[in-house]
């Protein structure tokens, strides 16, 4: 039977007899290379810490416990064994030769290293030396095109040498102009002199027919614009701060006229949507009474969405009993579903009457237009309460003596009430800003629009 040993030995472990004790057996002598060799490759292995990259952990340590680069190494061939790569050519030979820079106009000479075989070729970087074409004119196309009563022919050739010197840098050319000898000029004026002539050259040396890309210079926006910056510049710290005061103002007023504009777009939504199911009724009641399909009977003129209320429509889905047509869809609010049932209680009528035909489609279009009633009557209470609103604070302005009289009594067609506001002056303006579209607060709000819910509740008109 295999003993312990044996099994030791097989798997290549150590033997614990062996390691105990100091004597020496077959096994230790057959398989000391093995042994060898794992324990260097036991030295040489390291665990990397968790919680460190790798990327940190290989600058701390290598396969051969070197310590990191000082300096980036070709890591394909070693950190130790890199070698020059020599080719069999010969090496090119350089020569300490002199040579001139184009851009000089005085001749300096100067030496550098370069290739023996580039003795005598032009400078490399000359290239870069890159000059403006500035024209040249002669005196007679002076005299004929270019004459000016404000410039003379010295103060214009001076122009014209200064910005050949300096590459048509005009705050340069305008610090080295002559304004001792000459007429004191700004860089606008030397500009617009120079691009002027510019352009006359160009029209005058032209060939006919051909397009011209002729430089333009705006000087009176060029000085509109240096002057608009200084006094970005030179404003103080109260009109910084009354400027953007301004800016948020604005922002407030055009948000108001925004949500005016909405309610006044859903006012004139429900306003149609009245008017086109008064006319519907009207038609309705005038029309004979005759037999007609059952498909043209379904068919209604077109309602906008927000006229009241949208039934589901249950065409093809299956069979289904006609009392789920009388179900109010999930778009109806709890708040409108409790006030359509107080109204339908005063008025005495059953909350879940006999679902026949006739009936659910009668008791449909009550419900219906009984909210269409109930947003009026909403949206005609908000509008009061601005109007009255709006009234009041104007009572207070001209009370105050910032504003005049009112001028024209009553509202505007978009609901807003006829206040001189424009005329307001002095320091009220923090109110007049105000006055313009002023938000509700939400609690004014809800309590005016629940004062017109009861009184929407307690007295319904008679639909037609």
């Amino acid at each position: 039977m295999a003993t312990g040993a044996d099994v030791r030995d097989i798997l290549e472990l150590g033997g614990v007899e062996s390691e105990n004790t100091g004597t020496i057996n077959k096994k230790d002598i057959i398989n000391s290379d093995k042994k060898k060799s794992k324990k260097s490759s036991e030295t040489l292995t390291f665990k990397r810490p968790e919680g460190m990259h790798r990327e940190v952990y290989a600058l701390l340590y290598s396969d051969k416990k070197d310590a990191p680069p000082l300096l980036p190494s070709d890591t394909t061939q070693g950190y130790r064994t890199v070698k020059a790569k020599l080719g069999s050519k010969k090496v090119r030979p350089w020569k300490w030769m002199p040579f001139t820079n184009p851009a000089r106009k005085d001749g300096a000479m100067f030496y550098h290293w370069r290739r023996a075989a580039e003795e005598g070729k032009d400078y490399p970087f000359a290239r870069f030396n890159k000059t403006v074409q500035v024209p040249v004119y002669s005196e007679q196309e002076y005299q004929m095109y270019l004459h000016d009563d404000a410039w003379t022919k010295a103060e214009t050739d001076h122009l014209f040498d200064l910005a050949r010197r300096f590459d048509l840098r005009f705050v340069v050319i305008h610090d080295r102009y002559d304004h001792q000898q000459f007429k004191k000029r700004s860089v606008e004026d030397l500009k617009e002199r120079y691009y002027h002539i510019c352009a006359k050259l160009a029209n005058i040396r032209a060939a006919p027919g051909t397009d011209l890309k002729i430089p333009v210079f705006d000087a009176g926006h060029e000085r509109r614009r240096k002057e608009q910056l200084e006094r970005l510049y030179n404003r103080t710290p109260e009109q910084v701060a009354e400027e953007e005061y301004l800016i948020q103002e604005l922002r407030k007023i055009e948000t108001r006229k925004k949500e005016r504009e909405k309610r006044t777009q859903d006012l004139q939504k429900l306003i149609t949507a009245a008017d086109t199911t008064t006319e519907q009724r009207r038609a309705e009641r005038k029309a004979p009474k005759k037999k007609l399909p059952q498909k043209k009977e379904t068919e209604k003129p077109a309602v906008p969405e927000t006229a009241g209320i949208k039934f589901p429509d249950f065409k093809s889905a299956g069979v289904t009993l006609r009392s789920q047509r009388m179900k109010l869809p999930s778009s109806v609010g709890q708040k409108k579903i409790k006030a359509l049932e107080q109204m339908l209680m005063e008025l005495g009528v059953d909350l879940n009457p006999m679902p026949t035909e006739e009936i659910v489609q009668m008791f449909n279009e009550l419900r219906s237009d009984l909210v269409l009633l109930y947003e009026l009557k909403q949206a005609f209470a908000n509008c009061e309460y601005e109007l009255q609103m709006l009234r009041h604070r104007y009572e207070a302005l001209a009370k105050a003596g910032s504003i005049g009289p009112l001028s024209v009594e009553g509202t505007h067609p978009d609901g807003q009430a006829g206040l001189g506001i424009e005329e307001g002056k002095g320091d009220a303006k923090d109110q007049i800003i105000d006055v313009v579209g002023a938000p509700l607060t939400p609690n004014s709000v809800r309590r005016k629009v629940g004062g017109a819910e009861q009184g929407a509740l307690r007295s319904p008109t008679q639909m037609p």
